[in-house]
């Protein structure tokens, strides 16, 4: 009898660990984000030498090396309690979304204590908001708000299906109208969750259609990663770690394909299938993309986006795309785009390759929109690009 009680106690234990964790409840409170806008990180860790925070909230340090000015952002030491409660609690922070993680004697963790984490190509981070002006943008207020579709259409460059995440306005389902739409492009290493999750999208859309400073449009995140069907994790291929090392990188087949993403959205979607009602726009990667798309079809998209652009990384490709890029340039330039858009950080490790783009415009007599805001290839700044961008679009 006993070993049947026994047996059945260590059945139910392991049930109830592969149940709903109601009743784990962590009593440590991390972050808190106090009135003054300072946050304070803690982590129970009782048998740590060391614990460290870091994250793009930390103020960046230059430092001189052998090649140059190198920017970093040196991670914070929390301080033990005597009981293994390690805390910290930064300057007040302006108000933003900012991620960040711990190191416990050197090796990076998330916060145990904070639900909210998002993916970053192989890395999750935490993060928090600082309630604010700027960040009222990135939370969901009282406002009519779009949908989030997430769509699989057919590729015949790939040869298989492909997902992207597709944004419709407040009304479009119960409507008639034809809209806009906006191609946004994730960075290297990111996907067609990146804009929806990290870059909040559908909230800085809402908010910004809610108040009248931006035209209702659709908004199509394409997976830019022509290798893949979607998403890490979900395709046909399984838990395939992610990596920012895939085939097609960079090489010009996206852009090459990209008219079939447009022809699909076209068939699909209530659009306006006009060139003065399309925009494409990008952050790194995604910028290189939207650089070579709308260069290599200047009849299709009035309005061009890069943001923290890669600029000259093709490599010795040899496709179409990269063939005779000043003339399609000027070609582009030419038909006069109603929107030519560059933005970046000043301490972004791509800041002198944009400065050097920015010349070469001015040299040729080429009109665009120049933004540049502090900071480096961060996810703070491309929200606000988004922003910016969309209050400009479809005028």
């Amino acid at each position: 009898m006993k070993r049947i009680i026994a047996a059945t106690l260590a059945t139910l234990a392991l049930q109830a660990g592969a149940q709903q964790a109601i009743w784990d409840q962590n009593p440590t409170t991390s972050p808190e984000v106090n009135p003054d806008g300072s946050v304070t990180f803690r982590l129970l860790a009782p048998n740590a030498t060391t614990v460290e925070v870091n994250g793009d909230f930390m103020p960046v340090v230059i430092t001189d090396t052998p090649q140059g000015p190198r920017s970093t952002r040196p991670a914070a030491s929390l301080t033990n309690d005597g009981n293994g409660l390690w805390s910290y609690t930064s300057a007040p922070l302006d108000p933003e979304l900012y991620n960040y993680w711990f190191l416990v004697d050197g090796l990076q963790i998330t916060d145990p204590s904070n639900a909210f984490k998002v993916r970053d190509t192989n890395i999750t981070f935490d993060y928090f908001i600082v309630d604010g002006a700027q960040s009222e943008l990135y939370q969901v207020h009282d406002v009519p708000h779009g949908t989030l579709s997430q769509i699989w259409y057919p590729s015949a460059t790939a040869g298989t299906p492909r997902r992207m995440t597709v944004y419709t306005p407040a009304g479009y389902e119960a409507g008639t109208d034809r809209y806009p739409v906006l191609y946004l492009l994730h960075g290297m290493g990111g996907d067609e969750t990146s804009w929806s999750q990290q870059g909040r999208a559908a909230m800085i859309l809402d908010n910004l259609i809610a108040s009248g400073q931006a035209e209702p449009m659709i908004v199509v995140m394409p997976n830019g990663n022509i290798s893949m069907q979607a998403a890490p994790g979900e395709t046909s291929a399984g838990l395939v770690q992610p990596t920012t090392k895939l085939p097609h990188t960079m090489d010009g087949l996206f852009e090459e394909a990209f008219p079939e993403i447009v022809s699909f959205t076209d068939s699909v979607f209530r659009t306006v299938p006009a060139k003065q009602a399309r925009a494409v726009a990008g952050l790194s990667m995604g910028g290189f993309n939207a650089m070579g798309i709308s260069r290599q079809y200047p009849g299709d998209f009035d309005y061009v986006g890069l943001f923290s652009a890669a600029i000259d990384r093709e490599n010795g490709q040899s496709s179409p795309v990269f063939q005779d890029k000043d003339a399609k340039l000027a070609s582009q330039f030419a038909a006069a785009p109603a929107l030519y858009y560059i933005a970046i950080g000043n301490e972004d490790f791509l800041y002198d390759e944009n400065k050097a783009y920015r010349a070469k415009l001015d040299t040729a007599g080429y009109k665009y929109v120049y933004v540049e805001t502090d900071g480096g290839h961060i996810w703070r700044n491309w929200r606000k690009y988004l922003a910016d961008f969309a209050r400009r679009l479809f005028k």
